[in-house]
């Protein structure tokens, strides 16, 4: 009996010792505070295991790779960030490295947002990587799209624009019968006016009566911010509009020529989209700034000489 507890003690021991021979070479997590860890397109497991033990994540890459082995299954490891916790195991990371939710950024293009403003506020993303061209005007759909630290802004040029192409395809086939565009170029084009005509969105529908009003009986749109986008590609202009260039027939200022002009001016939204290609009915022909943040409407060349007349008032008693 006294040999059978000795012969049990001994193999617990040697259980313990042989635990013990096992947990340092398969080496153990090592994380002391909530960390965020990359691993970019292409790594191998080998490759990031390395990575983990120099930030001092793991104990051993060895052991971790080890680990993976005997006990990860085939699923390969995910590009991307990761959020890896204080209580997370060897175990516990690999999984989030294979099947795990990759945090995702955020990059917002404001509605009306010119392409020359979508350009910069993608190459200024210190996350995002490579090179693009200034997008076609009117291509981005205004939104917030949420990307990968490291990937390509090309691909995130990409979605803004697929999201553009999408919605409008949808907006064209829900369109008014009395939408005054022929095509969803033309949609574009007038939905950027709209986009920079007005603030107030509950102004959309009626500011897209009007320029539908006009193009109907061949009057001009008379537009400033189709006179402003040659000169500033779409930026504020800083500074009143100069006769000259009120005057310069170049094919988008519609204040000198007839018509739609030959491109778009800015991005615009689903709602200016949607303004354009559903015009709210009215007989006015004419708007001007109130000095409210909105626009007194008239249909008559008359009405809205008072209107402006009254805005001027309001300018210099105002001092703007």
């Amino acid at each position: 009996m006294k040999k059978l507890g000795c012969l049990v003690a001994a193999l617990m021991a040697l259980l313990i010792a042989g635990w013990l021979v096992i947990g340092s070479v398969m080496g153990e997590a090592t994380i002391e505070e909530d960390t965020v860890f990359a691993i970019p397109a292409g790594s191998s497991l080998t490759a990031v295991a390395n990575r983990m033990e120099e930030q001092g994540l793991i104990s051993s890459a060895d052991g971790f790779l080890l680990n993976a082995k005997l006990f990860g299954g085939g699923d390969a490891i995910q590009a991307g960030e990761f959020e890896l916790t204080a209580d997370m195991s060897q175990a516990d990371i690999l999984r989030a490295f294979q099947n795990g939710d990759v945090i995702r950024r955020f990059i917002t293009i404001p509605e009306g947002m010119p392409s020359i403003m979508v350009f910069e506020r993608l190459m200024a993303h210190e996350l995002l990587t490579g090179e693009i061209e200034i997008p076609p005007e009117g291509s981005v759909l205004p939104d917030t799209y949420d990307f990968e630290r490291g990937e390509a802004r090309s691909a995130v040029l990409a979605r803004m624009q697929s999201a553009m192409t999408d919605y409008l395809d949808q907006a064209w086939e829900e369109r008014s019968a009395d939408a005054a565009v022929t095509s969803k170029a033309e949609a574009v084009i007038l939905a950027s006016i709209i986009e920079k005509e007005t603030q107030a969105k509950d102004e959309l529908g009626k500011v897209s009566g009007v320029m539908s009003n006009r193009i109907r009986i061949g009057m001009q749109l008379g537009a400033d911010a189709t006179t402003i986008y040659p000169i500033t590609k779409g930026k504020p202009l800083g500074r009143m509009i100069r006769v000259s260039e009120l005057r310069d027939p170049n094919p988008y200022n519609t204040r000198a020529i007839f018509g739609l002009p030959i491109g778009p001016i800015t991005n615009p939204s689903r709602a200016a989209i949607k303004a354009a290609l559903n015009p709210e009915e009215t007989s006015a022909l004419f708007y001007v700034a109130d000095g409210s943040g909105g626009h007194v409407f008239a249909d008559t060349l008359e009405e809205h000489n008072r209107n402006v007349a009254k805005w001027r008032r309001f300018r210099e008693e105002n001092g703007i």
